[in-house]
């Protein structure tokens, strides 16, 4: 009797189902075949963590995206588009060694976790505010737009040294960034909107930037530009263009990662508990949310040569999806990988990353989301959530954040 390997159904992971819950088909996808090849999507969907690592490590799997990035772009929209996408060139993230080591060692010392340990108490201080003016118990709010917004905002802006007056202005253009990079722009309006807004970021910080060589202060450009790395080993030019990428990165993942924590902790009781009996769990509740239901799926990258994974061969020129989702569920890497765990420990996973593109800002985007997720579980014993039906996820490929998250403080 001749048995089949089951059929892999195809499904679109930007329909509405997937954007909902994708881990039922990205479990399925992962045990069928780890690099699996998608029609539908034109890519290679590697799911598998020692996949998904392999890639992490091998030249031959490029992180340059720009070009796909602008392909999409509408053609009216293209006249607009030249100078964003040289800004979004100089991205470290955008970049394969030895540019990208070249770039990225210039906030080396700056990112450094003895660094970021300086911004603690301003961030517990911060939190503190924030909760206070807009976490009154008995009150009903969005959690998303009262905390996990405004506070990762709030500290960003102090470390890179934005004033609090240009603040407004300064988020508006993240979030219209975020709309280019993360492909939640559709009509060739946003598009436009997100290229000028790129363009305005850039030439904000490129004067902050020289406000700074003027009036050194205590913050990140001030710090870099003292070491003197800025006109020797990097242009100007490419340190405003990361600056951008600084920018935009901190924000977006660190509201959506207390956010996530958040709604992971309210529908698991037994883990808020442990939480709320031993505060200092609220780092392992933010280690798990990155891994079980962080705020990135997914990250492209395209094949720089032919290279053999998993007994499949990529194309030189092929799109490659790690989908590292599926890799942070990987029973063979995990055990009982679908269980949130405050206490769980072995096993790292990729929610930021690994390797060469370890997301520099880690250690900032922990000291924040700790600290709110430990303020708002032990500090706010009455917080519940407001709608504990299916929540409701932004429509993109890449990220995975909650587009409101109502709660009773």
């Amino acid at each position: 009797m001749t048995t089949h390997a089951p059929v892999l159904t195809e499904r679109y992971l930007l329909s509405p189902d997937m954007i909902a819950d994708p881990y039922g088909h990205l479990d399925a996808l992962r045990d069928h075949a780890p690099v699996h090849w998608s029609p539908l999507h034109h890519a290679w969907l590697v799911t598998g963590y020692d996949q998904v690592m392999r890639c992490l490590r091998d030249p031959a799997v490029s992180a340059d995206r720009v070009r796909p990035l602008m392909d999409a772009v509408p053609q009216g929209a293209r006249e607009d588009a030249e100078r964003a996408f040289g800004i979004l060139s100089r991205w470290m993230v955008f970049n394969d060694p030895p540019e990208h080591r070249r770039l990225r060692q210039v906030f080396q010392e700056a990112f450094a976790a003895r660094a970021v340990a300086r911004y603690r108490a301003f961030t517990e201080k911060a939190t503190r505010a924030v909760l206070a003016r807009r976490a009154t118990p008995g009150r009903t709010g969005d959690l998303l737009a009262d905390v996990a917004r405004p506070l990762p905002a709030l500290v960003f802006a102090r470390w890179l040294g934005v004033p609090p007056t240009d603040g407004p202005s300064f988020w508006y253009w993240n979030a219209r960034v975020a709309d280019l990079v993360l492909g939640t722009a559709q009509e060739e309006s946003e598009y436009r909107a997100s290229l000028q807004a790129l363009v305005s970021l850039d030439d904000y910080l490129g004067a902050l930037v020289a406000r700074r060589r003027a009036e050194p202060g205590d913050d990140l450009i001030s710090q870099v530009l003292r070491e003197g790395r800025v006109g020797d080993s990097v242009t100007e030019e490419e340190f405003v263009g990361m600056l951008t990428q600084m920018a935009f990165a901190g924000g977006e993942t660190t509201s959506n990662l207390i956010a996530n924590t958040v709604l992971a902790l309210h529908t698991r009781p037994d883990q808020l508990a442990a939480v709320r009996a031993e505060p200092e769990l609220a780092q392992g509740a933010v280690e798990e949310t990155l891994r079980l239901d962080g705020p990135s799926k997914m990250s492209i990258r395209t094949a720089a040569r032919d290279l053999d994974l998993d007994g499949r061969t990529l194309r030189a020129g092929d799109r490659i999806f790690l989908v590292t989702a599926a890799a942070n569920r990987d029973p063979a890497r995990f055990p009982d990988p679908g269980r949130f765990d405050v206490r769980r420990s072995g096993a790292t996973h990729l929610g930021f990353g690994f390797g060469a593109h370890f997301c520099i800002g880690a250690a900032l985007a922990r000291l924040v989301a700790v600290a709110a997720v430990r303020t708002l579980m032990c500090d706010h014993p009455g917080l519940t959530l407001a709608d504990p039906g299916r929540p409701t996820w932004q429509p993109s490929l890449l990220n995975r954040g909650l587009t409101a998250l109502p709660v009773h403080y």
